[in-house]
């Protein structure tokens, strides 16, 4: 057997074991679940939470699970996911968990398995202070280019990965900060590359209702990392699209609100005025305009408004946001640019800004760790742009609607 078949199988087969083993005090929550995508159709299925009655997530055997059947009935028409979390006692308090997470997963014409060590450090009781640390192995690979709205970007062979992730949240006496950084090399010999990214945020509350809210990027692959990893001015890394459900597979979204430029998808660069560019790109050329490096600023002033007043002074206010707000962005990128001879390789500098006002409606249920657990909806106006497209003006009146915070503290 395959051995990224025989981790499926061992994943499938360990987890009804451990339920089985735990019947008297073990609790599995199902609910339906349906989903939408060009490929699948009406996707249909169940997803089922497991655990230890009374330890609301953070006990030992955490199963997070889900089976969907595709009424389209494509080539593959069932898909997968499974989780399943494991404490270590040696090393777990409340809030000081570490613990080994299986997971694995083939959906959407993506095949994922992947062993991860996570640990966490919450000094006392304050959930919004703690460091996070994982490493993983991970094999995966993209098996069904169908689902992807823009294919060009992707490779479809396997990847075996190797990765460390960080993540750092402070309450520092200025405000809110977060740190998150990434590593991931590809072992595969063949195709050996290395993927890296860090990302700063840091709010600053003003008096009155204002707020200052600051956003660093930073990214730099292999010159020959797959297209998957590399960055674009507007939109995170297509690889990422994978981890939310609105921009896992073609179709959920409509793709002429891609195609048009009409909707962004946060992260990377998110230099939000340059997103009808990057798709215009992305829709008319097999051969797209990506980067293998980026840096990159995003800088909000958000400032009261009274729906969100009124918001606040009733019950859902802790869970409901309306922000109103004036942003603008300024970002470098390289790429290679190929000459004639194969020998000859040039590096391409871009430098781009832009500004303009934002409105963004946010639901957030954080969970019992504090983390996020939520949406927000975003309408952004991008007035000014400094290298606008050809016999546009610098100003002009453009729109965009986008799913998640660029800016989420």
């Amino acid at each position: 057997m395959d051995h990224r078949n025989f981790l499926t199988a061992l994943l499938l087969l360990l987890i009804p074991g451990f339920v089985c083993a735990q019947s008297g005090n073990y609790k599995l929550e199902f609910a339906p679940d349906a989903w939408y995508n060009n490929v699948d159709g009406v996707r249909i299925g169940a997803r089922v939470l497991g655990e230890m009655e009374g330890e609301f997530q953070s006990g030992p055997h955490r199963l997070d699970a889900g089976l969907w059947l595709g009424t389209n009935f494509p080539e593959l028409p069932v898909s997968y996911y499974v989780s399943f979390t494991e404490p270590i006692p040696a090393i777990s308090t409340y809030g000081n968990e570490g613990n080994l997470r299986l997971k694995s997963q083939i959906r959407t014409g993506f095949s994922q398995h992947q062993l991860s060590f996570n640990k966490r450090w919450q000094p006392g009781f304050d959930e919004l202070k703690f460091r996070e640390l994982s490493l993983f192995f991970s094999q995966e690979k993209m098996f069904d280019s169908d689902y992807r709205p823009y294919p060009q970007l992707w490779k479809t062979d396997w990847k075996s990965l190797i990765g460390l992730n960080v993540w750092l949240s402070e309450n520092f006496e200025i405000g809110k900060f977060d740190l998150k950084a990434a590593l991931n090399q590809n072992l595969v010999s063949e195709a050996s590359y290395t993927v890296s990214s860090i990302e700063i945020k840091q709010q600053i509350p003003l008096p009155n209702g204002f707020n200052i809210r600051l956003r660093g990027f930073s990214g730099i692959n292999s010159q020959d990392a797959a297209p998957e990893y590399q960055f674009g001015k507007s939109y995170r890394p297509p690889a990422n699209w994978l981890d939310h459900g609105i921009s896992r597979a073609q179709g959920t979204l409509p793709n002429n609100l891609l195609d048009d430029g009409l909707f962004q998808i946060a992260g990377g660069a998110n230099l939000r005025g340059y997103t009808s560019q990057d798709f215009d790109k992305l829709a008319n050329s097999e051969n797209p305009v990506t980067y293998h490096f980026t840096a990159s600023i995003n800088a909000e002033v958000e400032y009261p408004n009274p729906i969100n007043s009124l918001l606040k002074s009733s019950i859902i206010g802790d869970f409901v946001h309306l922000r109103s707000y004036a942003f603008g962005d300024i970002g470098q990128f390289h790429r290679n640019n190929y000459q004639q001879t194969p020998d000859l390789v040039t590096d391409i500098i871009d430098t781009n800004s832009d500004a303009g006002l934002g409105f963004q409606f946010s639901l957030n249920i954080p969970d019992y760790l504090g983390k996020d657990r939520g949406f927000a909806i975003r309408y952004e106006i991008p007035l000014w742009l400094s290298h606008p497209q050809a016999n546009e003006n610098n100003f002009k009146f453009r729109n965009l609607i986008g799913f998640g915070a660029i800016i989420s503290l």
